[in-house]
């Protein structure tokens, strides 16, 4: 059966006073904070957070002195939740800490109580990741993510500087983009014309919807979506349940690793299952995605492909990968058992060497933080060490 020629797709995003949106960037903060002093720290963080109360649970091995309340209440005062009028108090909030020590079990079967060399250490666990890159924008990303993600951003953006003062920091974003296929190169995707964008946003009480619509097309959708893309038939729906007043963990319960197709490609290619927030590079299921990322957007950055998926699987304790396997979508110029080989000889995929190769023992200055709200991939910043192109043999 034929393939859609023309097709639409949607991704969504959220913005970073979402409550599960905080929640991820608490639990990195933590991460960070016990890297910046122990970069051998083995950190398993997972938050949760609802009306007047944030929880920090999980299994923490670090030499770290660590003042996780103050760490929680920064987090979320630097989000914007500093009065319980918008959704979470950072002063007065409950602060509840429920943090025990790394089981001794997977300490010695994967770290062997930190005596083994970096090309020994094994997989935190078991599990398979991927990556993916297209060449659809500069950034080697889908153009849905992009779009939704940089409109999530532009909403704190113009938040915190003041342009839209009845802001506040909970928010949801959502893109439909018309897609079609490349006749030279059918699984290639060319993108058409933006078809739908949704913003749900939370406000004050006292500002009009006509306002908020009128503020979210000035300031924030013509700043961000290229005009090439919207035209006369571009849907619109601009806090389309009427009103958003109750947000953050006041309107709803938020969680560590609920988001992590935000996190990556907007519903594109593929994903492993697992979360990336507050896990040390030990958990493959970060530090294995960050490479596979690394490694699709190597191959079409060469020009090997003009779209990539890549995954990588590992067992709990073994450093070598059970597997390995790239898919180009026909896209290829070589054919993919080539493209394959050629990734082999410039990757290592062993976890130890990945944390050495894309520096991820090194925390502070929000490193992790920053990965926590807005995309784990495709943004231009030194610390994002897995976009650095790798030049391929080809």
């Amino acid at each position: 059966m034929a393939a859609l020629q023309t097709f639409l797709f949607t991704s969504e995003s959220v913005n970073e006073g979402h409550p599960d949106k905080l929640a991820d960037q608490i639990s990195d903060a933590v991460l960070d904070a016990c890297l910046e002093q122990d970069p051998t720290s083995k950190v398993a963080c997972e938050t949760c957070t609802k009306t007047n109360m944030v929880m920090v649970f999980g299994e923490i091995t670090t030499k770290a002195k660590v003042d996780y309340e103050a760490i929680v209440r920064q987090t979320c005062r630097e989000v914007g939740f500093i009065s319980d009028d918008v959704g979470l108090d950072c002063d007065k909030c409950k602060v509840l800490m429920h943090i025990e020590e790394q089981s001794p079990d997977i300490g010695q079967s994967v770290h062997g109580m930190d005596t083994k060399s970096l090309e020994e250490l094994g997989a935190g666990d078991q599990g398979h990741m991927f990556g993916y890159a297209t060449d659809e924008n500069p950034e080697l990303m889908p153009l849905t993510h992009v779009l939704a993600t940089q409109i999530g951003f532009k909403l704190t953006e113009v938040r915190k500087n003041g342009v839209c003062p009845w802001l506040r920091p909970d928010g949801k974003t959502q893109v439909t983009v018309e897609y079609k296929r490349d006749p030279e190169c059918p699984g290639a995707l060319l993108p058409q014309r933006v078809h739908t964008i949704l913003i749900s946003t939370q406000h004050s009480p006292d500002v009009t919807n006509d306002k908020i619509r009128a503020d979210l097309m000035e300031h924030v959708i013509k700043p961000v979506v290229p005009a090439k893309y919207m035209d006369d038939k571009t849907i619109f729906h601009l806090n389309p349940s009427g009103r958003f007043v109750i947000g953050g963990p006041h309107g709803d319960a938020g969680l560590t690793g609920r988001k992590i197709i935000i996190d990556t490609y907007g519903g594109w290619g593929a994903h492993g299952g697992g979360a990336f927030s507050g896990k040390d590079p030990t958990k493959v299921d970060r530090s294995a995605a960050y490479l596979c990322r690394q490694v699709a957007k190597s191959i079409v950055a060469a020009g090997l492909a003009r779209r990539c998926l890549f995954q990588v699987s590992y067992a709990i304790g073994v450093s070598e990968p059970l597997s390995v396997y790239v898919d180009t979508y026909g896209t290829g110029k070589k054919d993919d058992g080539e493209i394959l080989e050629i990734v082999k000889k410039a990757f290592d995929f062993r976890p130890g060497l990945i944390a050495k190769n894309l520096d991820l023992r090194r925390g502070g200055n929000k490193r992790y933080q920053k990965t926590a709200a807005y995309g784990h991939f495709g943004r231009d910043d030194p610390d994002f060490t897995w976009e650095k192109v790798v030049k391929l043999d080809v």
